[in-house]
């Protein structure tokens, strides 16, 4: 398992980098997402405070965010499930196919394993539902690295924790071994080849691996 005691924004606020991260992220989410009227997110590694859920919980029926520690402030938002813990060991009490929307964003990264995190995902996605992962490319690294061991933009921590990076040739063979077929797996880069997004329909056929 792997070992992190705070989660991204606990103790520092974030950085420029961090936020305009986050908010390129999020856009590009509501924008391949659309509505999310009655939908039932599941935001997996959200960050302490949980910044995509917040901008979507208005619309959404539920949600579930999960982090090694979160936000008192959390608790305030209407139909939101709270799960302290460490990826994706966390997520076994989720029932499977629940989640309309499942988010892994700038979180596979910092896993040990992630193939057994991304078959959690598969699981607990609705068939029919969206998945959508995102990690910083080989491009990526050099940038990140950059601004925090040079820089000092954004937290040498974060970085140190990096385990891989993932072009889109990395990340879309993991995809199709946690279940998702290849005609429903839409990976590319973005943010100026700095990025993989990787946006994956579960089959409506498709039971609980």
């Amino acid at each position: 398992m792997d070992i992190r005691t705070t989660s991204l924004g606990e103790l520092q606020n974030l950085s420029f980098a961090d936020r305009f991260g986050i908010w390129l992220s999020t856009r590009r989410v509501a924008r391949i997402i659309g509505s999310f009227d009655g939908k039932a997110i599941g935001d997996f590694g959200s960050g302490y405070e949980a910044h995509a859920t917040r901008r979507f919980i208005r619309s959404a029926r539920h949600a579930v965010v999960i982090d090694v520690s979160l936000s008192d402030g959390l608790k305030e938002l209407p139909n939101v499930t709270m799960i302290e813990g460490f990826l994706p060991i966390a997520m076994v009490g989720i029932e499977s196919d629940s989640l309309d929307v499942t988010l892994c964003i700038s979180v596979l990264e910092h896993l040990m394993k992630p193939e057994v995190m991304l078959a959690e995902l598969f699981r607990v996605t609705v068939p029919g539902g969206t998945c959508i992962v995102n990690v910083p490319t080989w491009r990526g690294k050099r940038l990140l690295e950059f601004s925090a061991f040079r820089l000092r933009l954004s937290p040498a921590a974060e970085m140190n924790d990096h385990k891989n990076y993932y072009d889109p040739r990395d990340l879309w063979p993991l995809l199709v071994r946690a279940g998702f077929l290849p005609m429903d797996i839409n990976c590319k880069r973005y943010k100026f080849g700095c990025n993989t997004i990787a946006v994956c329909k579960k089959p409506r056929s498709a039971g609980t691996k």
